[in-house]
């Protein structure tokens, strides 16, 4: 594993942020911590990037090389009067580093930013200030990398954008990857590994994919005279123009759908609809 994370605890006063959290993300891997505001993400991330002491636990970031670990916490801390390329030339100075004119170049390109532009990041869409952020954290060539909210605030294409960046970095460069949200659906399209975090504690681990079908108890389906259904009249189900959600277990939406095709009803999607709830219930 490139990263671990054993038995962290912190408290602030009587408030306990973090309670024994355990966590592991491999190279190449993608890892989502999914909570509610609050619940204690940024803080865990604040502890493994080194910027929080924690009271007790450790994290072992199996790596070697200047800077094992980079990442963004809340937002990308940039000059905003400055431009992409004096930003990055900035840090990598800060670093440590010289670099000449086409690995900065190179380093924007990478997170597809352009390498034309000199008016400052401040008129950068949060989107691409985004991903200048990230630029930064890959100086130095880090193995692991921690992405805080990443997707706040961005608009649909400026989400798939950095979905793509993300996936590729972890299948290109075999970084090993913890993002955090609170948005489920964008946690699902990447991640390998989901743990659940709720008032500081790990409440589920595992496959992403088993997480969300554990704690799925209905389904929208989408389909042309789906309301006309016969087969439907036998579940609990809600109509919503050419969808109908249907309160059915993972394990009845095969028969739903075979029964369906039977009435000529041709299902063109079918999208698991979480139960919140019981998501963040404790086992």
């Amino acid at each position: 594993m490139m990263l671990v994370v054993t038995d962290l605890c912190k408290s602030y006063g009587k408030l306990q942020v973090l309670k024994s959290v355990n966590m592991q993300c491999k190279a190449g891997d993608i890892c989502g911590v999914l909570g509610a505001n609050g619940a204690g993400k940024t803080t865990l991330f604040k502890i493994i990037l080194g910027l929080v002491k924690p009271d007790s636990g450790r994290v072992n970031l199996k790596a070697q090389g200047i800077k094992p670990i980079g990442g963004i916490v809340e937002k990308p801390a940039l000059y905003d009067y400055l431009n992409a390329y004096d930003n990055l030339n900035l840090f990598c100075k800060s670093q440590g580093l010289k670099p000449t004119a086409t690995d900065i170049y190179n380093r924007l390109q990478q997170v597809g930013l352009p390498i034309d532009r000199t008016d400052p990041v401040r008129n950068y869409s949060m989107g691409m200030k985004q991903r200048l952020g990230i630029a930064i954290a890959l100086l130095n060539n880090p193995k692991s990398l921690i992405l805080d909210e990443p997707f706040s605030g961005l608009d649909p294409l400026g989400i798939s954008a950095l979905r793509k960046l993300i996936i590729d970095l972890a299948e290109k460069q075999h970084l090993a990857i913890l993002i955090s949200s609170h948005i489920i659906d964008e946690l699902s399209k990447i991640c390998n590994t989901l743990y659940v975090i709720k008032e500081g504690e790990i409440i589920k681990s595992g496959s992403a994919q088993d997480i969300i079908l554990e704690n799925t108890t209905s389904f929208s389906f989408s389909a042309p005279n789906i309301k006309l259904s016969e087969a439907l009249k036998c579940y609990d189900v809600k109509f919503k123009g050419e969808i109908a959600q249907v309160s059915v277990s993972t394990n009845q939406v095969p028969k739903l759908i075979q029964e369906l095709s039977e009435e000529k009803i041709f299902i063109t999607s079918c999208v698991p609809e979480l139960d919140m709830d019981k998501l963040f219930q404790y086992p």
